[in-house]
């Protein structure tokens, strides 16, 4: 299997999990939204040196993963991704301030060092949080969410149009490099000569696909907006989001493995 039809694959992979019918699956698009939005800035607000008490924010993730029924390890491949740009981001961190914040018997822990591993954190619960919303809501429940929060409806067909259109643009791309490597058996890649052609073409044939998708659509009714159908808010949907902006908010404030720590030692 070819790298790019192994993305195509990839990409449909959220869609079909997006598919299933879970606790967290039927719970309503907008409050899965919010809650991911909310979490993701509470995420941010910590201290750049707040590191244990990020630790409670890890309780969502691994919620939504059991009660979604959703496997760990292909959201965890595909948040690896991110990671070489958040250590580019943040490789000054432990050069630029050397400050000793933490001594662990010979080990001298930097400033620098713990607003860089703050940083890894933050970036990496952001982007399972997003995963997880895409895991477990379909893009065309995503685009309803973003109309009944009043998102202008150009931005929603953008995205829209633009995630369908990766589809075309991978499928074609597939068949064009099957094609090629039926051709030229034995041969690693597509010749460099032959890049401009095969762009050119990869263009044309979507750019036709899309028309076509177009065109259906149309017969079927479309005419530049995007219906977006009932969003009805359940008692559990509002349940759902109280109990965690609670939650986030109690974390957010208080220190709570401090807290846990003190009762365990009498201390509190």
């Amino acid at each position: 299997m070819t790298k790019i039809t192994k993305s195509m694959y990839g990409i449909r992979y959220f869609d079909e999990t997006a598919q299933k019918n879970t606790v967290i699956h039927r719970l309503n698009p907008s409050v899965k939204l919010l809650v991911s939005l909310f979490y993701i800035l509470t995420v941010v607000s910590f201290g750049k040196y707040e590191i244990m008490s990020m630790i409670p924010m890890t309780i969502y993730p691994v919620l939504v993963f059991n009660l979604g029924d959703i496997e760990f390890l292909p959201v965890f491949k595909r948040t690896i991704l991110v990671l070489p740009v958040i250590l580019l981001l943040g490789i000054s961190n432990p050069i630029l301030d050397k400050e000793t914040a933490v001594i662990f018997g010979h080990v001298v822990v930097s400033r620098g060092l713990l607003s860089y591993i703050s940083l890894i954190i933050k970036s990496t619960l952001s982007v399972i949080c997003g995963m997880l919303l895409i895991a477990t809501t379909s893009v065309d429940d995503l685009a309803k969410a973003l109309g009944s929060m009043h998102v202008p409806k150009i931005f929603i067909m953008i995205f829209l149009l633009t995630y369908r259109y990766t589809y075309v643009l991978i499928e074609e791309f597939s068949n064009i490099s099957t094609s090629y490597s039926l051709r030229a058996p034995g041969q690693k890649g597509i010749n460099h000569k032959l890049w401009g052609t095969l762009l050119g073409q990869l263009l044309m044939r979507t750019y036709d696909r899309a028309q076509s998708i177009y065109s259906a659509m149309c017969l079927r009714g479309y005419r530049g907006e995007y219906y977006k159908g009932e969003n009805i808010i359940h008692h559990k949907d509002y349940a759902y989001l109280i109990l965690w902006i609670v939650f986030l908010v109690l974390v957010r404030f208080n220190n709570v493995p401090l807290i846990i720590g003190s009762i365990m030692t009498g201390a509190f």
